[in-house]
Order: C-alpha cells, then sequence, then structure tokens
C-alpha cells in the first residue's frame, strides 16, 4: 500500500502539541487537554528528519531543534494528552509517540497513549482500518474523563 503524504499538513500534529504545551497562555486562551495522531513530537530525532528540514530549515541548530522538541517543553503543569499512533507508520515513527509520553509520565502529566500494530501514516479518523478505528472510541471515553 503506497500512501501520499501531503506536504501542506506536516506538523499539524506537531503545532497542536506546541500550542498545548505554550507556557503562560492567559486561562481563557488556556489548553485543557490534547489529542494528538501520529504526531511528529521530537525534532531532536533523526528518525523523521524531512520533516524536521520543512518545519525548522536545514540549519536548525541543537537549541532550536529542543525548543522545539514536544518532549523537552513537558512539565508538571502541561495539559493531559491522549497520543495515538501505528507502529507501521511509515512516516513518523512511533518513537515520537513513545519520547512523548514518557515525558508525561516523568512530568506527572495525566496521558494516554495508544500504538496500533498496523496501519499507515495520516488515518484521519481510521474508518475502515482495522484495530486503529478504535481511536476515537478510546479518545472519547478519555476526554469525558478530563471533563
Amino acid at each position: 500500500m503506497s500512501v501520499q503524504l501531503d506536504r501542506s499538513n506536516y506538523g499539524l500534529g506537531h503545532l497542536a502539541g506546541l500550542a498545548a504545551l505554550a507556557p503562560g497562555a492567559p486561562p481563557d486562551e488556556a489548553v485543557d487537554f490534547a489529542v494528538l495522531g501520529y504526531a511528529i513530537t521530537s525534532m531532536e530525532t533523526e528518525t523523521y528528519r524531512p520533516a524536521r528540514v520543512i518545519l525548522l530549515g536545514e540549519d536548525a541548530g541543537p537549541e532550536l531543534r529542543r525548543s522545539t522538541s514536544l518532549d523537552s517543553l513537558v512539565t508538571p503543569q502541561s495539559p493531559p494528552f491522549f497520543v495515538w499512533h501505528t507502529a507501521e507508520d511509515p512516516y513518523v515513527p512511533a518513537e515520537h509517540a513513545y519520547r512523548l509520553a514518557a515525558a508525561l509520565a516523568a512530568g506527572q502529566v495525566p496521558h494516554a497513549v495508544h500504538v496500533f500494530a498496523h496501519g499507515p501514516h495520516s488515518l484521519g479518523l481510521a474508518r475502515n482500518a482495522g484495530e486503529a478505528a478504535i481511536w476515537t472510541t478510546l479518545a472519547k471515553a478519555w476526554i469525558h474523563e478530563q471533563a
């Protein structure tokens, strides 16, 4: 199965994560929780360099890469996160979900992480996508827990 990745969508999950982790947001603009699917979370790993180059440029130094990596921005005040991914994602390795999950756990931030064995990148709602199709049901239950 071949998947075409639309470059206009590069980094949307990363951007959502950055918005959720932005420090100092006024209370009426603060994010209550975040739901990320197959998101690029680390700009430090070499596992998906093309996206990093598109988002930060060819010459992004270590400081910029670290300051835009979600796993390095997590604090105990971060909002809860629901993260889902597929182990077969050919574009963004599941390592990104694991790195963010480890940072959330270390910061004692409430979170749920689901990595489904099968499925390509860009599943969206994942209707008719096998096991990954349940992610919306899991997310709905998790969101109700957060409310």
